[in-house]
């Protein structure tokens, strides 16, 4: 039997032993995922605090639940370690490491350059190796082959195989999980595509195999360059609608009333989680490269990333009309998770506003019933969720509804406010208020 054969059988008989590099909110759900359709898995992550958690038995990420981790950690099915040593035995390995970008907008490849590193120490035959971490067109095949196998004396697609599967996780989501998501898979080779795709059959319902790598790079960056650029003109219509005397919100209710041709979106405070404000940027970066200008991505960017700006400016006109200004003020800010629901804070929108208010000299609090703390690093502020909410909204000159988690009640903070800006029309199906205004 060839090297390929071998390992497709070890992958279908589920025998092949699997290591998940990172194991945040990518790796380790895709981890129990691959434990509860009987692999055996290792997770190797350097952080020390989620290694302890999950020999514990204990779940950090709310989308996996802690009696899953508990039953798989205690049925010998899912191991972890900080320990990269351990990929000596591994036949395949799935790389689930963060690729954000730098303060400067280029893409910081740092996590994936320290994972391959590692790997690359105990690359050996019969390996299949799948990247999710989402990148810029070209990243598995100029950073990861070149680097992997190459002083083994390895080939690609015959000893070893490389392929690239993006993740296509939405923290807080119950329909649409890891296990029944479809999955892009492409292949450095037409073998590679093949051994991942009988590898990740094994656990995920359904595949879609593309020619390339560099065919599921882009279809990742497509689904999240879809999304922003959408966002992006309804928060630009929300501005025009604002200076025309139009209710955005009717607006978008109406045009949804079509049945076909037009897909809802929503303006907000902006761009948050680890997917939309980042991953377009990936491919305008590459594109860049080669000379090229993506207009559309870096126009929406743009009307994104001030968003926070313009909410700020907003509410600073609102409390003019009020006859109060934003320095001296007491601001309340609900919900600082970048969606409802969850306790993601990553490039959430709540930071910008803050800092903007901080700033201003506003005299700024939140609350968020799952995020109890917040730290910003670049601008270097931290701060605590409110105890007393509804205290806090009592004393508040004006509340800001930034994130619309639905345990908060809505009826009971507008009764106690004096004043709410509903960025998100948390408030909209309620009716018009005196003492509301939405984006």
């Amino acid at each position: 039997m060839t090297t390929k054969e071998i390992l497709i059988k070890k992958l279908r008989d589920k025998s092949a032993k699997i290591a998940i590099l990172g194991l945040g909110y990518v790796g380790l759900p895709l981890a129990v995922v691959f434990g509860e359709a009987g692999f055996s898995i290792t997770g190797v992550d350097p952080d020390k605090r989620k290694i302890d958690a999950l020999k514990e038995g204990k779940s950090y990420i709310p989308d996996v639940h802690t009696d899953k981790v508990a039953a798989l950690v205690k049925s010998g099915k899912l191991t972890s370690t900080t320990d990269f040593s351990v990929l000596k035995d591994m036949d395949a390995v799935s790389i689930c490491v963060p690729t954000p970008l730098r303060q400067t907008g280029d893409p910081d490849m740092s996590y994936i350059i320290s994972a391959i590193e590692e790997l690359n120490k105990y690359m050996h035959k019969g390996m299949v190796v799948v990247l999710e971490s989402t990148t810029y067109p070209g990243t598995t095949r100029e950073l990861l082959l070149p680097k992997l196998g190459t002083e083994h004396g390895l080939t690609v697609g015959e000893d070893w195989f490389l392929a690239f599967s993006p993740e296509r996780v939405d923290p807080g989501r119950e329909d649409w999980t890891t296990i029944n998501t479809p999955k892009v898979m492409g292949g450095i080779t037409a073998a590679c595509g093949e051994v991942a795709t009988v590898w990740y059959e094994g656990a995920i319902k359904t595949i879609h195999q593309v020619s390339t790598a560099e065919a599921a790079e882009m279809a990742k960056l497509l689904e999240n360059t879809f999304r922003m650029i959408n966002i992006g003109m309804v928060n630009e219509l929300a501005i025009m609608c604002e200076r025309l005397g139009v209710d955005v919100w009717e607006v978008i209710d109406a045009a949804a009333s079509k049945p076909f041709g037009f897909m809802k979106f929503t303006p907000g405070p902006g761009l948050g989680g680890h997917c939309i404000p980042i991953d377009p940027l990936y491919l305008s970066w590459k594109m860049k490269s080669l000379n090229y200008n993506a207009r559309f991505i870096e126009l929406a960017s743009e009307i994104n990333t001030n968003m926070p700006r313009y909410v700020v400016s907003r509410l600073m006109e609102s409390m003019n009309d009020l006859g109060k200004t934003i320095k001296g003020s007491n601001i309340l800010v609900l919900g600082v998770a970048y969606k409802p629901d969850i306790d993601d804070v990553r490039e959430s929108p709540a930071l910008d506003v803050i800092g903007l208010l901080k700033n201003k000299g506003g005299n700024v609090k939140y609350h968020d019933p799952y995020i109890p703390h917040i730290h910003h690093e670049h601008d270097g502020w931290q701060m605590d969720s409110v105890k007393d909410m509804m205290k806090a909204v009592k004393e508040a000159d004006a509340v800001l509804v930034v994130t619309n988690h639905k345990e908060y009640n809505y009826t009971e903070i507008i009764g106690a406010a004096k004043f709410v800006f509903d960025t998100r029309n948390a408030t909209g199906k309620m009716g018009k208020f005196e003492n509301v205004e939405r984006l």
